[in-house]
């Protein structure tokens, strides 16, 4: 070999022995792909862009009628995209196992840490979370529970009068207040606050009578029934249950709204309890429980009517009517009427386990009847025995895609029905027979329409208004033709006051809308209450009552001249 065809030093390997060319190829060719296993291959970035793609279109699209589903799939396909990348890293990627292996513990140690940290509070009507540290008690556990409070004397509610707001949705039981004419500007003539305070956990609404305000509410483990002066906001007295209904979904607290009627205050628990209270002092008159009356096993209800009865009381003659239900497999009773004054069973009617919603009187004409809104039904009762008249068809499920938006039957026979869960709206038409029967036909149905999930509908001169999976709409009752829709208020609640809208939207912000059916008109706007705020509103005379799960107030609202 000749000099020039020698190595040099610096080209021999650390032992003395020039380099072979295929263990220096092999090596860099190594390295190379180890680079190429640092940044993620086509695989990964395919299955993130479509993932991506996908959030979009279920966004923009709206394709499940549904913004909590939309948020639902939301979250699955942004953990899809994740789990792409992290499969890759964790199992393919060129790092070195100490790498992954300590990016893999921090992963589960961060995760693992943030949820024994905090909890999961509360979600909105669109599923997103609220967390809460997990030391911190709930808001109600730190009210006193008025457990010994005597009512002072002069607590009167048998003097009624019109401005009454003795019901659920009022006095019609309709979310409409028809004399009444509210001031439109609420620049210059600002609502007036008479009191704002924090209040015990619940969805239920207040009603009122005669100046004297009537609530449910949680308080620690006391399930409670409040009277509040409704103009101080001093509470009068408390009459308790020692029971807490709880869910992650459905929150913590009573759901119904009590009914006030010649003295007394009627009430349903979440957990089936039946009262009737002196509305002076809050003592029992008489109890009833749902559960043991129809053999509805310990913690059965929960999978059966999963987020808590929420049905209030029908006051008809001298009868209380209350949907009933019963075991998840059955039987069920649709409806339960009982003496008002003395708690005796009257009559038990249909079939089907109960919904959200609560019964309704209403009229066919001349003749008076019970509209019920069941778990897939809906069906008219005669007042008197609770014998059916019709029924239509309505699907849904008590824990999960569930009904819990009221039905309006109007006079001259048309039902309206309204749904969220993808469900939508459909007008009926009921037409009464010389033989008595009634006949039921489909006028129009729509999913993409009125689609009330927490909340109702209400129908002023011909056009039907009502949160639409948490927007404002505007529909023809006739045509089901939709004539706008505009305004993200939330799951919040609505009430037709006079000839405009008070919308308590889910943030607890209080706005008035015109009854315009060519487009959303807002007149004015305050803030009310903060946080989620799912309580129907309450408007006595010109008082307007609001509350949540943790606050309440009472505002004094300008009235036109």
């Amino acid at each position: 070999m000749t000099d020039e065809q020698q190595p040099d030093a610096e080209s021999r390997n650390p032992y003395g022995h020039p380099p072979s060319d295929a263990s220096e190829v092999a090596t860099n060719h190594s390295m190379k792909r180890r680079r190429k296993r640092l940044v993620p291959p086509l695989w990964v970035w395919i299955v993130a862009v479509l993932a991506a793609a996908m959030i979009v279109l279920v966004r923009v699209r709206d394709v499940s009628g549904d913004h909590a589903v939309v948020n639902i799939l939301t979250l699955i396909l942004t953990f899809i995209g994740w789990c792409a990348f992290a499969f890759w890293f964790f199992f393919f990627s060129g790092y070195s196992g100490k790498v992954r292996l300590g990016c893999f513990v921090g992963l589960v140690a961060s995760i693992t840490l943030f949820f024994i940290m905090f909890r999961v509070e509360q979600v909105s009507g669109e599923m997103v979370p609220k967390f809460s540290a997990r030391w911190a008690p709930p808001a109600d556990s730190l009210l006193d529970t008025p457990t010994e409070m005597v009512a002072g004397d002069g607590i009167d509610v048998t003097t009624t009068s019109e401005q009454d707001f003795p019901q659920f949705l009022g006095p019609h039981r309709n979310g409409a207040i028809p004399n009444v004419r509210l001031a439109h500007d609420w620049d210059s003539k600002p609502p007036l606050k008479l009191w704002r305070q924090p209040i015990g956990a619940g969805w239920s609404g207040f009603v009122a009578v005669n100046g004297y305000a009537f609530t449910m509410e949680q308080r620690g483990d006391e399930e409670l029934v409040t009277c509040y002066d409704i103009t101080t906001g001093k509470l009068l007295w408390g009459h308790s249950e020692a029971n807490r209904h709880s869910t992650v979904l459905g929150g913590v607290g009573p759901r119904s709204t009590p009914v006030v009627h010649d003295g007394k205050v009627y009430t349903l628990g979440p957990s089936g309890s039946v009262l009737c209270l002196e509305g002076a002092t809050g003592e029992v008159v008489w109890r009833d429980n749902l559960l043991t009356r129809y053999n509805v096993p310990t913690g059965e209800d929960y999978l059966a009517v999963a987020w808590g009865r929420s049905n209030s009381p029908l006051i008809v003659d001298d009868l209380v009517v209350i949907p009933a239900g019963g075991p998840k497999a059955g039987p069920h009773v649709s409806l339960v009427a009982f003496n008002r004054l003395t708690g005796e069973l009257a009559w038990e009617a249909g079939n089907k386990q109960v919904s959200y919603a609560s019964p309704t009187l209403a009229m066919l004409g001349n003749q008076r009847m019970i509209v019920s809104v069941n778990e897939d039904n809906v069906t008219g009762h005669e007042p008197s025995d609770g014998r059916e008249l019709w029924q239509i068809a309505w699907p849904g499920n008590s824990s999960a895609n569930a009904s819990v938006s009221q039905a309006s039957l109007l006079s001259d026979g048309r039902l309206l029905l309204s749904k969220g869960y993808g469900a939508g709206a459909a007008l009926w038409k009921l037409t009464a027979s010389e033989d008595g029967s009634i006949a039921v036909s489909e006028s129009w149905s729509n999913a993409a329409l009125l689609k009330t999930k927490f909340t109702n509908h209400v129908i002023h001169d011909g056009f039907v208004y009502g949160l639409s999976d948490g927007i404002l709409e505007c529909v023809k009752l006739d045509s089901g033709k939709k004539q706008w829709k505009k305004g993200r208020y939330g799951h919040g609640q609505i009430l037709l006051a006079g000839d405009v809208l008070l919308i308590q939207a889910e943030s607890g912000e209080v706005i008035m809308v015109d009854t315009n059916p060519d487009a959303l008109e807002e007149l004015a706007t305050f803030a009310a209450i903060d946080g989620k705020s799912w309580n129907n509103l309450c408007l006595s005379g010109d008082l307007l009552l609001v509350r949540n799960a943790e606050e309440a107030a009472c505002y004094r609202l300008p009235m036109a001249d």
